[in-house]
């Protein structure tokens, strides 16, 4: 079987349960942005060294697969994504990203000196930059909503807490390599 299904060369592409959409559809675009989140955090994942970073980037990679679901399901395939054995964004995500931020503030002597020039090192370039695609990715699900489909008010919080998240590791490594 080929990944070229050529299915999408009218310009369409599927929701989940098959749903035909065109592709400049806002959950399209949400997603897309989601994805380029995903793809940004891996990249940042990959260039950390340090265990207490990427071990809760890898499950905020999990947690943006769950909200890509919810976001790719239409609201007639609620029920039937959920029987599926899927699952929505939970407060839980939320909270767990407002802990990691908390252990930050609280543990960690952060400056925020030269905070609005992102590329001081590698890895703080890599945050900033996975920052910008997450207020991307959260201004595009607020489209979504506006648009009149379905999106969780966790999704959007976890969204706008995240990039909080990737704001202040960055600072955290600038600052831990004396830069900051």
């Amino acid at each position: 079987m080929s990944i070229a299904t050529k299915t999408g060369d009218d310009g369409t592409t599927s929701l989940l349960f098959g749903r035909r959409v065109p592709k400049t559809d806002p959950r399209i675009e949400a997603n897309g942005a989601c994805d380029e989140l995903n793809a940004a955090i891996g990249m940042a994942r990959a260039f950390c060294a340090d265990v207490a970073v990427t071990e809760p980037l890898l499950e905020v990679q999990k947690d943006l697969v769950v909200l890509m679901g919810e976001v790719a399901t239409a609201s007639e395939d609620r029920e039937r994504y959920l029987k599926a054995g899927h699952v929505f964004l939970a407060a839980a995500a939320v909270e767990r990203i407002g802990a990691l931020i908390g252990h930050l503030e609280k543990h960690h002597q952060i400056s925020f000196r030269h905070w609005a020039t992102p590329g001081a090192c590698r890895e703080s370039a890599l945050f900033d930059l996975a920052r910008t695609v997450c207020r991307r990715a959260e201004r595009a699900l607020l489209v979504v909503a506006e648009a009149g489909f379905f999106v969780n008010p966790e999704s959007v919080r976890y969204l706008n807490r995240f990039s909080d998240l990737l704001w202040l590791l960055a600072r955290w490594v600038e600052t831990r390599l004396g830069l900051g």
